[in-house]
């Protein structure tokens, strides 16, 4: 007889992808039967190892043992009883178990892993026991560090990041059924520098401009090793953090409250030496704060200003305007290369983007004081050569200024910072991996919120509702468009004949432009019959409703901007204005800039009650607010392009409420264009505060479009 082992035993096995957790006694130790606390015959007898033994338990004893070890893990006392045995799907929870029993466990208590071998939790380590040492190399910053475990241990930093990418959760294995455990704290740090680091064959470096939140890791406790040139970086920044500049006397403005902080905000970067991307919503005066830092800067050297072709002028009369002392030049007619050449402090340049990309030669021949890329989402898509022609531009502050810096998807975002700070953002290879795939298609928030901290200190954005109190109300109201029973089936026809269409398309690029094909048809149906079948007799519904709305708005002396994407329809709309004697200004993207600087001065004098506009080519850069009436008669693909059209009435210098209507046809794809706009605003919520972001539409998602 043998006295009775008062050990409880933790077995743990694995099962599938995860773990099976038993608690149980042996009585006769740790070579005798396994049996469950408190359970079974009081008397065991066993033959172990050659000799009969046995022995009396003390079942009471057994069962409150394993009450109490139960009851000592947060993790087993919140889940269900189970008899002494607990399934554990996910690794990370029968881990967490071990972690809470090695905080609590006394020798009364053993854990078994198969075969003998032991499973075990390193204490939870200390972030203290980080060490990170930083030195320059080349343009980037080169890490290296090691995480001390014990006395005898220490892991290499590049190998700990491996793991922790590969890893989720706070338990890392670290072989031979060891793990460490990573506080919630350390793990985010390290997921950071992770996210804000890239690897360059063995080593790990850092864009200098990251700085700023590696510097975090400091403050945290860990301990950060670093060379003069990392602490010129830091002090740098620091001093940039702490200027105070004074807004030019030579601006003939007065600034409003958050219009004073964005020029501060702005002479803040350029003393840095960095970019920025000025990205306040439509209408808070983004042009007269980018003025202000070219006058703080005009007497070093001239100012290059990109900007389309519609606001081109616009610039010239806001300098002549907000800012005499400066020499407006339209880059144009007489000799280019003369005029780029001789230029002096205090010019600045003014070229469209269409001169930019024609003339980049020339414009990239000099260094400039200050880049202003106005509307800069032109340079949203980077395989363009307007992209390529901005990249090669050479300016000692780069600003951009855009009420949309995403309008389709965050590859946009990465272009423009590769303009202002080339290099923050990694390549476009590394974003799409680092950022683009775990935000757009697995919706990781935590990978949102690195890449919101990486780019804040480069970004400014505010909108309306928190900057102007006196800004009138605006409404948005979707007004439903019944189609007639002949429009409906002539609509269906169009739809089914598209589905028969694409099924017999094979090859996989020729289909992608079929299906964009087929939608266009559809949305042009939505607007008018006529606009798919010229031939046709049907008349347009959307037609007849926007008649009976421009009634009543001229009925009670208002004037509306009538948007639509399609140039063909303005055509029709404005067959309709002729016919009826209504008064009316147009443009779209043949209207040459002079004209269109015309038409927009004779509305903003009284002269028309309609304004027709080509959304892309008037949706930006211009001041109606003669208008208190926006109407869409189509849905744009984004949001965010329309927001911005819509912004050309309610912004700075409104003085009436400004509603804007959106003509959406019942039952057709047009319904399904404006459901994709919430996606895409809550991503842009989220990173952005209010700029629009979104994916592109693979083939799947356009197909649903076309289905019922």
């Amino acid at each position: 007889k043998v006295e009775a082992d008062p050990r409880i035993f933790i077995q743990i096995l694995p099962l599938g992808a995860g773990f099976r957790l038993s608690i149980l006694v042996k009585p006769l130790g740790p070579d005798g039967p396994a049996l469950g606390p408190g359970h079974g015959a009081k008397t065991v007898i066993a033959e172990i190892k050659g000799k009969r033994l046995h022995t009396d338990r003390n079942l009471n004893k057994e069962k409150s043992l394993s009450l109490e070890i139960e009851n000592s893990c947060d993790t087993l006392a919140s889940l269900s009883d189970s008899s002494g045995e607990w399934l554990f799907d996910d690794p990370q929870d029968c881990l967490n178990v071990l972690l809470e029993l090695q905080q609590t466990k006394g020798d009364h208590v053993v854990v078994e892993w198969p075969e003998g071998e032991k499973l075990s939790i390193r204490q939870q380590v200390s972030f203290e026991k980080f060490h990170v040492r930083v030195h320059k190399k080349q343009n980037w910053f080169s890490l290296d560090g090691t995480l001390e475990i014990d006395s005898n241990s220490i892991i290499d930093m590049q190998h700990l990041l491996h793991l922790v990418s590969t890893n989720p959760g706070k338990f890392i294995p670290i072989g031979k059924g060891e793990f460490i455990a990573l506080s919630k704290k350390f793990r985010a740090k390290l997921d950071e520098l992770a996210s804000f680091t890239e690897e360059h064959g063995k080593t790990r470096v850092i864009h200098p401009l990251a700085s700023i939140a590696l510097e975090d890791f400091a403050i945290s406790g860990s301990t950060l090793e670093t060379d003069h040139y990392w602490q010129n970086q830091i002090t740098k920044t620091h001093e940039a953090q702490q200027l105070q500049p004074t807004v030019p006397s030579t601006l003939q403005a007065v600034l409003r409250d958050y219009q004073i902080e964005g020029f501060i905000w702005l002479a803040r970067l350029a003393h840095w030496g960095v970019g920025g991307c000025l990205a306040d919503d439509m209408g808070l005066g983004k042009t007269v704060q980018a003025l202000a830092i070219i006058l703080d800067k005009a007497n070093i050297g001239p100012t290059l200003v990109i900007a389309p072709t519609s606001v081109c002028f616009n610039w010239i009369s806001e300098i002549k305007r907000f800012a005499p002392t400066l020499n407006p030049i339209l880059f144009g007619s007489t000799d280019r290369e003369s005029t780029v050449l001789n230029l002096k402090n205090f010019d600045v340049l003014i070229a469209s983007y269409g001169l930019l990309q024609q003339e980049s030669k020339i414009l990239s021949s000099r260094n400039w004081e200050t880049i202003v890329l106005d509307e800069a989402q032109a340079i949203k898509n980077v395989a363009t050569k307007r992209s390529k022609a901005a990249m090669a531009l050479q300016g000692n502050f780069k600003l951009i200024t855009t009420g949309t810096p995403i309008e389709n998807h965050l590859g946009e975002l990465w272009n423009l910072f590769n303009f202002i700070n080339p290099g923050l953002l990694g390549s476009l290879e590394q974003f799409n991996r680092r950022f683009i795939a775990p935000i757009s298609k697995q919706k990781d928030r935590s990978v949102l919120r690195k890449l919101k901290k990486l780019i804040s200190p480069f970004i400014l954005r505010r909108i309306k509702s928190q900057v102007l109190e006196e800004l009138p109300p605006k409404t948005e109201i979707i007004l439903h468009v019944d189609l007639s029973e002949d429009e409906a089936a002539f609509y269906e026809a169009l739809r089914r004949n598209a589905l028969d269409h694409i099924d017999r398309t094979t090859r996989p690029g020729q289909r992608q432009m079929t299906i964009l094909a087929e939608i266009m048809k559809l949305r042009r149906t939505c607007c008018d019959p006529s606009l798919v079948l010229p031939d046709t007799t049907l008349p347009s519904s959307k037609l007849r409703l926007f008649e009976t709305v421009i009634s009543e708005l001229r009925e009670n002396n208002h004037k509306a901007l009538v948007f639509s994407q399609f140039v063909g329809y303005l055509k029709i709309i404005r067959a309709y204005l002729d016919k009826t004697g209504i008064h009316y200004r147009y443009l779209d993207g043949s209207t040459p800039a002079k004209k269109r600087q015309e038409e927009v001065e004779a509305f903003q004098a009284g002269s028309g009650d309609i304004f027709l506009i080509s959304l892309k080519a008037g949706g930006t850069g211009l001041n109606l607010t003669a208008a208190d009436y926006v109407i869409h008669m189509d849905p744009w693909w984004n949001p965010a392009v329309e927001d911005q059209a819509s912004n050309r009435v309610h912004r700075i210098g409104q003085q009436h409420p400004v509603t804007i209507y959106r003509l959406i046809v019942k039952n057709t794809i047009e319904e399904k264009i404006v459901k994709l706009h919430q996606d895409k605003r809550q991503l842009a919520d989220s990173l952005l505060e209010g700029t629009d972001v979104s994916h592109r539409l693979s083939g799947e998602e356009l197909m649903a479009l076309l289905r019922e």
